[in-house]
């Protein structure tokens, strides 16, 4: 079955995380992704871990591509890329801006050659501004965001969450926007360039920690385990290991509080609303702790599910890979490399009634489709 984006041309530029998560989004969904690679090959085939020789890292996230060695500053090879330009959809890069203009491959030069054609963009500050010359990656981008300052223990030092959030969600706000441009292109016939930046894609994603600031003035500070506008809602320990419970709404409180043999919390002035709660977090999640650190997380979870209240374990990734809600969406495939053999892989997590992705083959060997490319063009 074909894809939503099946006949859509991407040629990807990008190196690193941030851009090549754009074109995994797109080739999942069956776009022709080409990831265009330097003669020595994208920066994240040195990562570790490796399976024969291979990086694991660079395997998941180039998966669905077909994949060509082209070295831009070679006049041959640069010919090639224009070729490929007038058959594409959309070009993805991750240059530090300017870049692509000083290679002669800018905007204004694709949008000549090819006016329906889409310029994808992502950088660590953006294209224009005071900054948009410097390098970031995801580090200094959780850094200057503001992330890390509301991130860890209340007293301690600043925080990098492990997940990689900023390239991330660039990766996923370019995605977006060529989709926008793409349906945009329906109506107008031209394509357009599209932008952002590792710095704006994590600023947005604190809607929280913004609204507070905008509301009041004042700095969020860090809350630790606590939730900013929420409460009870945070991780528990339990007899036997950790456990989450969303209790804010009233009448999961409520019952929470009968669940821990507590009920008279639910009438508490201290606890009455939500509001309430969030201002008085400490204690409540003191003397509710008390309680729950009495029995096991299994215990825990059947009482809050038969009573309705969300609730979850918190699951190290072995746990997470064979859990039977993860297996039974599809999050984890497999599929067949050149040479490091049947890997498995993250699942698709869009599900398209009509039109679904999937994952249809491995990324690419440095230059594995070098002559089919190079012979046919597109």
């Amino acid at each position: 079955m074909a894809g939503a984006l099946d006949g859509l041309v991407v040629l990807d530029l990008t190196t690193h995380l941030s851009g090549p998560f754009c074109g995994m989004q797109l080739a999942d969904m069956g776009a022709d992704v080409i990831k265009i690679e330097s003669p020595q090959g994208d920066a994240m085939r040195g990562a570790p871990p490796f399976v024969e020789g291979e990086s694991a890292p660079f395997m998941l996230w180039n998966r669905n591509k077909r994949g060509v060695k082209l070295d831009l500053k070679n006049a041959d090879d640069l010919a090639v890329f224009w070729e490929l330009v007038d058959g594409a959809d959309v070009v993805l890069e991750n240059f530090r801006p300017g870049v692509m203009k000083r290679l002669g491959l800018g905007w204004e030069a694709l949008h000549a050659r090819n006016s329906r054609l889409v310029l994808g963009s992502i950088s660590g500050f953006g294209q224009t501004g005071p900054y948009a010359a410097r390098g970031g990656f995801d580090l200094m981008i959780q850094a200057m965001s503001g992330l890390m300052s509301v991130t860890g223990p209340k007293d301690g030092p600043p925080y990098r969450i492990p997940l990689a959030i900023s390239d991330v969600g660039a990766g996923l706000y370019l995605t977006i926007g060529i989709l926008a441009a793409l349906q945009a292109r329906q109506k107008t016939g031209e394509g357009q360039w599209v932008e952002t930046s590792l710095l704006e894609a994590t600023v947005s994603l604190g809607v929280y920690e913004a609204a507070n600031y905008f509301a009041n003035g004042k700095r969020p500070e860090k809350l630790g385990q606590a939730h900013r506008g929420s409460s009870p809602y945070q991780v528990f320990q339990t007899k036997d290991g950790w456990l989450t419970i969303g209790g804010a709404q009233q009448n999961f409180f409520r019952k929470l509080c009968a669940l821990v043999g507590k009920p008279e919390l639910a009438d508490d002035p201290r606890f009455k609303a939500n509001a309430d709660r969030v201002k008085n977090n400490e204690a409540i999640v003191a003397l509710l702790q008390a309680e729950i650190v009495k029995r096991t997380t299994d215990d825990w979870m059947t009482a809050l599910e038969a009573e309705g209240i969300p609730a979850g374990p918190v699951l190290h990734h072995d746990e997470v890979f064979a859990d039977p809600q993860i297996l039974a969406r599809g999050m984890v495939a497999e599929v067949e490399h050149a040479r490091a053999g049947r890997q498995k892989t993250l699942g698709v997590p869009l599900k398209l009634s009509a039109t679904p992705g999937g994952v249809r083959r491995a990324a690419p060997t440095l230059g594995q489709h070098d002559a089919e490319i190079r012979k046919k063009k597109l």
